[in-house]
């Protein structure tokens, strides 16, 4: 990055710290699509990194004014973003592998009772849901959150996210069913 890019964000960031609040976009505009690119890299996937640098934006503009030399702004962001993006990739393969251990302890235990079919109904039932409904479901029986982390997460209210969740659940019921009255079981 040359001298006088350098220089120019660090008087926005000057500016952001002595209270001036309309430079933080002069920044994000200068630096969003850079930082989504390098989030990529690591993601390899365009959703993921968008949403890795938006969480990145608003640890930045917490964190701005703890920035001791305001010239460093180009590389701090990036270093945020880095530990971000890696954090993510730790996160998926995490819970990946917490799916296909559930998945072959599932395939081990399984009796002939039909569950191998059921779990299959199941997961078919959950891809037909809304993609928020979806979400929510994963959220709360996958990843192990609580209505109030998953509100948060997805910047929706508690009731909005309870609401998801019951439609979800409903639509299941009724879809297993449907499923089940069909085969006749």
């Amino acid at each position: 990055m040359k001298t006088t890019e350098k220089a120019f964000d660090g008087l926005m960031v000057l500016e952001f710290q002595s209270g001036n609040k309309k430079s933080f976009p002069v920044l994000v505009k200068r630096h969003h699509l850079r930082l989504c690119k390098h989030s990529f890299r690591y993601t390899k996937d365009v959703e993921a990194s968008k949403d890795v640098v938006q969480d990145s934006w608003n640890a930045i503009i917490n964190k701005l004014h703890t920035l001791k030399d305001p010239n460093s702004f180009a590389s701090w962001a990036t270093r945020i973003v880095t530990r971000k993006s890696l954090d993510y990739v730790k996160n998926v393969k995490y819970h990946r592998n917490k799916v296909e251990t559930y998945y072959h302890e599932t395939k081990i235990t399984e009796t002939n009772d039909g569950r191998e079919i059921q779990i299959k109904r199941l997961l078919s039932a959950i891809k037909s849901l809304p993609q928020n409904q979806q979400m929510v479901l994963k959220l709360f029986y996958v990843e192990d959150y609580s209505l109030k982390e998953i509100s948060s997460i997805l910047e929706i209210s508690v009731g909005t996210t309870k609401s998801r969740l019951f439609h979800a659940r409903e639509k299941l019921k009724t879809i297993l069913k449907v499923n089940t009255d069909e085969k006749g079981n």
